[in-house]
């Protein structure tokens, strides 16, 4: 995961702040509150973990990029690992959540057994991640550097409607909420957002691609100068057996 760290502090300047809005959607279908013990799985640079500790929750955060783990640990308990190994007691957690991050996962099944580990009988697991390409205005940009007008027919089954649904209840865990959360981007100006949508490519990529980004996200530009990325994050929340 040592490109993840090389570009730490760039995700956490560019990207860290876009999914807060299905993180407080999260928060209040789980009922996270004072007191509730939850680990965010993929943590990043932390921008969830000072949400969770806002709420009063005690949040622990695990990352497999030291560099994000460097970042998110100035918000709480934050620790280098992956899904499918969490550095954790079994019975540590109330709320286990995944957001943006659990396509990363080598093996889904075991990292849903381990999230299952981790928690207390009866906890919830929580997953978001982003919805399908039509939903996304960032992925009209990522076409156009693809060099395709369409949908490649690829997508993964966690970005379209159910899918996430399905695969925690194959698992056995019980759907207890879900829904699609709009989550804008925003770019102050043309180096933001070339270096947000190129973001890990190096210096001559990110030239001799600055122009076809520019043009795709023409039609996002906003009256102020920037651009305005309008994205949906679907997410899912079950319970595991008490």
């Amino acid at each position: 995961m040592s490109e993840w760290s090389a570009i730490a502090a760039d995700w956490h300047e560019l990207w860290g702040a876009f999914a807060e809005p299905v993180q407080r959607r999260v928060i209040e279908a789980a009922g996270i509150g004072g007191g509730t013990r939850v680990l965010d799985v993929g943590c990043g640079s932390g921008e969830f973990l000072a949400i969770l500790t806002e709420a009063g929750a005690i949040a622990s955060g695990v990352d497999p990029a030291e560099g994000m783990v460097a970042l998110a640990a100035a918000h709480a308990d934050a620790r280098v690992g992956d899904a499918e190994h969490l550095p954790f007691d079994d019975a540590s957690f109330d709320v286990v959540t995944a957001v943006n991050a659990f396509q990363f996962a080598d093996d889904p099944v075991n990292a849903l057994v381990e999230f299952a580990r981790v928690l207390a009988p009866g906890g919830l697991i929580a997953i978001a991640n982003w919805a399908e390409a039509a939903l996304n205005d960032i992925d009209t940009i990522e076409r156009a550097l693809a060099g395709s007008d369409g949908d490649d027919g690829g997508e993964s089954a966690l970005r379209l409607p159910g899918g996430q649904e399905e695969l925690l209840a194959g698992a056995g865990f019980a759907i207890v909420a879900n829904g699609l959360v709009e989550a804008p981007w925003h770019a102050a100006d043309d180096d933001i957002l070339v270096r947000g949508v190129l973001l890990g490519e190096d210096a001559d990529a990110q030239q001799r691609l600055a122009s076809t980004v520019r043009e795709a996200a023409a039609p996002y530009r906003s009256t102020a100068g920037g651009y305005v990325l309008v994205n949906s994050l679907r997410f899912a929340i079950a319970r595991t057996a008490s």
